[in-house]
């Protein structure tokens, strides 16, 4: 089992920024990808980004040149800084390991 919980979340003004946290505890390592989907009201969940056990990255061309992830394998978390927010970022995110998700965080952008 695997234990993901998200932290970060909150309201922030369009063009703020603000940076999401993912504690992953349990029967974890550094060898699997981790990644964060959002999914806001009415629509679809989405990939946002993800990064591999090599430090690869992957993003949505929505969030491309704004957002960043990160991991940091000696603590098991992994982060995703978030710039030049847009109310269209609105939206739950959660974190993702394998079959595992976390519970995950609000984020509202305010225009």
């Amino acid at each position: 089992q695997v234990q993901l919980v998200e932290s970060g979340g909150g309201l922030v003004q369009a063009g703020g920024s603000l940076r999401l946290s993912c504690a992953a505890s349990g029967r974890t390592d550094g060898r699997y990808a981790m990644g964060w989907f959002r999914q806001a009201p009415g629509k679809e969940r989405e990939l946002v980004a993800v990064i591999d056990s090599a430090g690869y990255t992957n993003y949505a061309d929505s969030v491309k040149g704004r957002f960043t992830i990160s991991r940091d394998n000696a603590k098991n978390t992994v982060y995703l800084q978030m710039n030049s927010l847009k109310p269209g970022d609105t939206a739950v995110y959660r974190c993702n390991s394998q079959e595992y998700w976390g519970q995950g965080t609000q984020v509202t952008v305010s225009s």
